[in-house]
């Protein structure tokens, strides 16, 4: 009864299964700090009483050694009073000597009552050694046990730890994705992509329009060359002669016009 009353009160955290009830729990840190604690509370009140009985064993056992001194001690005096009877029968003191066996009967009395006290005590002290054991042995179990709770609780907040911090992270680098539609950095660079499309159509547009103005310029040219040659046959010029005005009139164009690509480069 001893044995189950103390080491029972702490069965049913001993045989918990912490993991079923880490998933009921908001926090299961403090849940396994308070856990550890409540342990180590029983394991000092375990301890008390282990302690207890200890000091109860102890007790029995004094008294039964008390016993077996006044069993021993009852035994000499009964022993002494016969031997002092025998020396007054032996001369002829019959009085002295019927009153020291009376004596010796006494002490003999007392001693059978200390051999019964101690024959009471002994199957009391074998129970309360074996169960003393028993205790130590539970208790040493249950130390343990709390050092593994420890480290359960050690290891389950670290994985709790570096698993919140996974996440944290996972969440930071989706915050950042560079490639997600809806985040603002995408947004940015497809402004700059429209910018720089607008840019390259004015500049088309831009040289679209001066092609033409060049274009414009070569038929005004062509006029002019054909009004150049209708007056030069009206003044009584002969078409041969006029075709080598032509030609010279052109490759003063095309060294004026390599003169100033030769400028344009060295600019």
């Amino acid at each position: 009864m001893v044995k189950q009353s103390i080491l029972g009160r702490i069965s049913t955290l001993a045989k918990a299964n912490i993991n079923a009830m880490l998933d009921k729990a908001e926090d299961p840190q403090k849940m396994l700090d308070q856990m550890v604690r409540d342990y180590t509370n029983n394991i000092a009140e375990a301890e008390a009483a282990v302690a207890q009985t200890i000091g109860n064993l102890r007790m029995i056992e004094d008294d039964y050694r008390e016993d077996q001194d006044a069993s021993r001690s009852w035994g000499q005096k009964a022993l002494a009073a016969s031997q002092k009877a025998d020396d007054f029968r032996s001369s002829g003191d019959t009085a002295s000597a019927d009153k020291f066996d009376n004596l010796a009967k006494v002490a003999i009395e007392r001693q059978m009552d200390a051999e019964r006290q101690m024959k009471s005590a002994e199957p009391t002290i074998t129970s309360q050694r074996d169960i003393v054991e028993r205790l130590k042995t539970g208790l040493d179990q249950m130390k343990v046990k709390r050092q593994q709770l420890v480290s359960k609780r050690d290891e389950l907040t670290a994985r709790a730890k570096s698993a919140h911090a996974q996440s944290a992270v996972a969440d930071a680098v989706k915050s950042i994705d560079l490639l997600d539609p809806t985040s603002e950095v995408n947004r940015f660079e497809e402004k700059v992509r429209r910018e720089e499309a607008r840019v390259r159509g004015q500049q088309e547009l831009a040289s679209s329009s001066l092609d033409a103005q060049f274009e414009s310029l070569e038929d005004l040219g062509e006029q002019t060359e054909v009004e150049a040659r209708l007056a030069a046959l009206k003044a009584g010029q002969s078409p041969a002669q006029i075709e080598s005005s032509a030609a010279e009139g052109q490759n003063l164009q095309l060294d004026y016009a390599e003169d100033e690509t030769a400028t344009r480069a060295q600019a």
